[in-house]
């Protein structure tokens, strides 16, 4: 009989206990380790049974001595009622992708003109795999895994810690040695092919649904209630990138992935460190032939600039850093037959034309329609009803036609003929010139639009709304309920004088409509961007919006400034146009937003149920409220560059000189610029002063 079982038998010193679970906890991620990391494995799958069964005896009889790295986590946890939030201490960013050789190029001529440098000086890059998974951050305190975290909106994710800890290859402590004491380690994770396969078959012998795609089992794997759930479910992790409160991890990224490898990760065996464009595409083809051969799925290659230093330098630029891209595959390809063409209306009023296609399977997803852009693209490709085309998936994911096959075009080919109304409600379409689409103006009082807007308006990276999906949507606006984003603000009321009272409906109860009531409420008030955002005003991301918060700081000058810009000529419209990242389109979509009736009544109804927070503007910047406009030729970094590093100092850059500007940053042959800024007495300063405040700021 094992020791420890005369030990608890005898009531012996707790201390004793908690040095053996210590000792178990230990030697069983030792062996995770040897199994996982380094497929090394030391001990039989028995003798690794009989260790976790120890443990958990021991357990049973101590629950209170439980670990933070106890091998019991694996096994879950008992049901919880929700996902707490859990805000980013870092951006978790998405990736730009490129899909052919000429991008990829562009790419890196791009970040090098950024940095500065001649197209021909070689930077190294990182490349590896990128999985189809779900991204997770996860963070160790002394060296414990403490908390796990989904993407969510990049700023925000939800709490999944008990999920995470029943990953079997995820370390619940690390290993090694000058381990951070503050540490965040993000990655990916994913299902493998045969794994998803096998679920979908015991899910289909259940008569439950099966999943669409192993990313799909991952994810949904990840977000359930009940971590019990999460751990009869084969999931596995990928690090790929660390950071430090304490300081820089490494100093390059290949050199990162070692050290995440030594702390106990698994980081993916393909990753290659490449020299050369030559090398770069070489990579790519390799990994194009491997692709067919693993046993997860891969969408494309990651290119990292593998210098941390550079990496900082070059920043982020909207919700993707400037020094990697996804280098997509090419899409794969299936014949198949138009049968017909419908017209779908966009959440903006956009009519976008699709083809209804006879279903064919093209990378494993079964395809039955495929975007046809617009009325201009048809006519160009010379697409026809009944014609014989190839379609792929643009990315992998969008289904699109790529040609047509004229030698099989049949002679009941039907040539189409786009409709001048709106195949929703009728209203004479609008074509702004020159612009391609066609859009329907009618806004909430076209249902199709309503609804998406109206899902737009709620969704998470909008007001956030829980209890208000697309079909409580779609049946709250059939009953008239809610037509408008105003009629969320009253629904709680008139619902108390509804012949059928919320709580009374399928699907609902007294809980679950106060649920609702509460979420309504707590977006009575909200930040200003999220409230430009989830207006859905045409071009207008999150990214986007954040910038005109930033600018306009308070909705009420936002709103009387956009209504005054209407006029090319005026002081707003000028306004509009130099703040940094507005483009002509962008800003006359804004305009003609608030110059539809419709839109401004409902904007004005929306600001008599709620309150809108002003933007919050680090005061503790060093340029913190200040305005900088740079003119001439910087020598020693780009201008982007330089505009980066006024906005990471809390400074807006201006694109014209004007009595608000604080100082201008005067290179080399400025011109009409520093002639302003001496007209208007403002203040003057060169490239080395420049880089002087910077580096005391750093």
């Amino acid at each position: 009989m094992p020791k420890y079982k005369l030990e608890i038998e005898h009531s012996v010193d707790r201390a004793q206990v908690a040095k053996e679970l210590e000792r178990l906890a230990k030697l069983i991620a030792h062996h995770d380790y040897q199994y996982f990391t380094l497929a090394n494995p030391e001990i039989s799958d028995e003798q690794y049974d009989a260790l976790r069964r120890q443990n958990q005896e021991l357990e049973a009889h101590f629950p209170d001595l439980r670990r933070l790295d106890s091998p019991s986590h694996r096994i879950g946890s008992p049901v919880s009622s929700q996902f707490d939030k859990v805000k980013h201490r870092k951006s978790l960013l998405s990736l730009d992708n490129v899909f052919n050789e000429k991008e990829f190029t562009d790419f890196g001529k791009k970040f090098r003109r950024f940095l500065k440098m001649p197209e021909d000086v070689v930077i190294p890059m990182l490349a590896e795999p990128k999985i189809d998974g779900l991204s997770a951050s996860l963070h160790y305190q002394d060296g414990q895994f403490v908390l796990g975290a989904t993407r969510g909106d990049g700023q925000e994710g939800e709490n999944i810690t008990a999920n995470l800890r029943t990953v079997r290859d995820l370390p619940l402590g690390l290993f090694g040695d000058n381990v951070p004491k503050n540490l965040e380690v993000r990655g990916e994770v994913y299902m493998k092919i045969a794994d998803f396969e096998a679920l979908n078959m015991q899910r289909r012998q259940k008569e439950e649904q099966a999943f669409a795609n192993p990313r799909n089992a991952a994810a949904g794997s990840l977000r359930q209630l009940d971590s019990t759930i999460t751990a009869a479910r084969p999931i596995h992790f990928f690090a790929y990138y660390a950071q430090s409160l304490e300081g820089n991890v490494a100093e390059t990224q290949e050199e990162l992935l070692q050290k995440l490898q030594q702390w106990g990760f698994v980081v993916n065996p393909y990753h290659q460190l490449c020299q050369t464009h030559d090398e770069m595409m070489q990579y790519y083809q390799n990994m194009q032939e491997t692709r067919e051969t693993l046993d997860y799925e891969i969408d494309g290659l990651v290119f990292k600039v593998n210098d941390l230093r550079l990496q900082e330098r070059l920043g982020v630029v909207g919700r993707a850093p400037r020094h990697s891209i996804a280098f997509k595959f090419a899409a794969e390809q299936a014949e198949t037959v138009v049968e017909d063409i419908i017209l779908q209306v966009g959440r903006t009023g956009v009519i976008t034309p699709v083809a209804v296609l006879q279903p064919v399977i093209v990378g494993g997803v079964t395809v039955s329609r495929a975007t046809l852009h617009n009325e201009e693209e048809i006519r160009r490709k010379d697409i026809r009803i009944k014609d014989s085309v190839i379609v792929h998936r643009a990315g992998d994911v969008i289904p699109q036609v790529v040609r047509v096959l004229t030698s099989k075009r049949s002679n009941d080919s039907q040539v189409y003929h786009f409709t001048e109304k709106c195949p929703c409600c009728s209203s004479l379409l609008h074509q702004t010139p020159g612009q391609i689409a066609k859009r329907c103006l009618n806004g909430f009082g076209c249902e199709d639009q309503a609804i998406q807007r109206l899902i737009h308006f709620v969704s998470r990276d909008a007001l956030n709304i829980d209890g208000l999906g697309e079909k409580h949507i779609a049946r709250f606006y059939a009953l008239s309920l809610i037509t408008t984003p105003v009629d969320i603000f009253t629904l709680e009321e008139r619902s108390k004088t509804h012949q059928e009272p919320l709580e009374t409906w399928e699907g609902w109860g007294k809980q679950s409509a106060q649920n609702l009531w509460d979420a309504i409420h707590k977006v009575r008030t909200l930040p200003l961007d999220k409230l430009i955002f989830a207006l859905g005003i045409p071009q207008i991301g999150q990214t986007t919006a954040k910038l005109l918060a930033k600018h306009f700081v308070v909705f009420e000058r936002f709103l009387e400034t956009i209504l005054k810009a209407h006029q090319n000529n005026s002081d707003a419209h000028k306004e509009l146009m130099h703040i940094e990242g507005i483009g002509h389109g962008m800003a006359r979509d804004i305009v003609d937003f608030f110059q539809q009736k419709h839109n401004l009544q409902m904007v004005e109804g929306l600001l008599k149920h709620i309150a809108v927070l002003p933007c919050e503007v680090a005061d503790h910047l060093l340029l913190s409220g200040k305005t900088v406009v740079f003119t001439g030729s910087l020598e020693h970094i780009s201008r982007s560059e330089a505009k980066a590093q006024a906005e990471k100092l809390g400074a807006k850059v201006g694109s014209a000189v004007s009595a608000q500007t604080t100082f201008v940053v005067a290179g080399k042959d400025a011109g009409q610029k520093l002639k302003a800024a001496k007209d208007l007495g403002v203040e003057i300063i060169d490239e080395s002063a420049w880089h002087e405040m910077v580096s005391t700021a750093s």
